[in-house]
């Protein structure tokens, strides 16, 4: 290490369970953050400043102004811009000795083991079910700590999955839970900075080889009463019995801008959803009917199950969460415009008429 590292991280350096060695191994670590969001965004963060030598960042989404409540680690200016390489930017201005790797997609089953494949250690920062099953089965698969959070209002849970053949995700949750995401339920915006922290601290305990993980534990707390509470959970040895990862259950139908278009101008009944924020929509809309996606929990019987729906929102990202809401509710004509508002505005061949 350089002069300016050994004074960077001297308090890391001085606590005797660390010390130089420890730091070392901070340094020569590579950790895959799956997912720049709220939990992301703080694990990120403080990884960087402890000085994690590679983070990878692996991100297909786009900032929005909904995120700003508790993704801190943007801002306005950020607005429309890729998750992945926005962090990787911002974080080199808080420690430039570090090497960023950006991950501009979502993972799937076919990107998933080639791009955690390179890293030692991998935090699960998504919000959703499928996500979650494909970053544990790939874990699985390539013998790779996992590190997992989860929010849910006012509610907060960090676990160890895939340590040491340990315990895995669908040891803890064979099934997917029925709990809505926090896009859609809502979510105390310095809820995943706590959550995020106390996952950071399993990420460096696991590099430094200080403590005792998570593994087999899974912490919750709630941050109205600050109520922390544990329980474990054993290994189901048929969990580990992964071959191959599977495509996500959850299928959501999707239209392109173009067969948006031919379905607008063919069904006059057709009703547009525009699930972003009120801000939003105020800066550009497509003349949709709005339903905040944070409000849409509260507000989707007003819907009518009769005719064809096509939501938006910005990049494509919320209404597919929208759709899998109106789903479960029984919506059967329901479909998300592909990119959004972004892709309508970006098309070439758009014959139509902004409001």
């Amino acid at each position: 290490m350089n002069e300016d590292e050994l004074k960077r991280y001297s308090r890391h350096i001085r606590l005797p369970e660390v010390g130089l060695a420890g730091q070392e191994r901070l340094k020569n670590a590579r950790v895959a953050v799956v997912g720049a969001g709220g939990l992301g965004c703080p694990v990120l963060q403080y990884l960087t400043a402890a000085g994690v030598g590679t983070l990878g960042i692996i991100d297909g989404d786009t900032v929005e102004l909904s995120n700003l409540q508790r993704q801190i680690l943007f801002s306005t200016a950020h607005m429309g811009r890729n998750k992945a390489e926005v962090a990787a930017e911002v974080l080199y201005q808080q420690n430039p000795h570090l090497e960023y790797a950006v991950h501009a997609c979502f993972l799937t089953p076919e990107n998933a083991e080639t791009i955690l494949a390179s890293y030692d250690f991998v935090v699960d920062g998504s919000d959703n079910f499928a996500t979650r099953y494909l970053v544990n089965d790939a874990c699985v698969l390539l013998d790779k700590p996992l590190i997992f959070g989860s929010i849910y209002k006012f509610e907060g849970q960090v676990s160890v999955f895939n340590y040491r053949g340990g315990p895995t995700y669908r040891c803890l949750y064979p099934e997917p839970s029925e709990l809505e995401a926090c896009s859609i339920v809502g979510v105390l915006g310095v809820l995943p900075g706590l959550t995020g922290c106390l996952m950071a601290t399993e990420v460096i305990k696991l590099i430094t080889q200080i403590g005792e993980p998570l593994s087999g534990t899974l912490l919750t707390f709630n941050v109205l009463n600050f109520s922390f509470s544990s329980f474990s959970f054993a290994l189901n040895p048929e969990n580990r019995q992964i071959t191959s990862l599977a495509a996500p259950v959850e299928i959501i139908p999707e239209l392109s801008v173009e067969e948006w278009l031919v379905r607008m101008n063919a069904d006059e009944s057709l009703l547009l959803l525009d699930v972003r924020e009120p801000q939003e929509y105020e800066l550009d809309h497509l003349g949709g009917h709005l339903i905040p996606l944070s409000e849409l929990s509260d507000s989707y019987e007003s819907l009518p199950q009769d005719r064809t729906i096509i939501v938006h929102c910005q990049s494509g990202v919320r209404s597919r969460k929208a759709v899998q809401f109106l789903q479960e509710k029984g919506f059967t004509r329901v479909y998300s415009l592909r990119g959004g508002v972004q892709a309508v505005r970006d098309s070439a061949n758009l014959t139509f008429q902004f409001p």
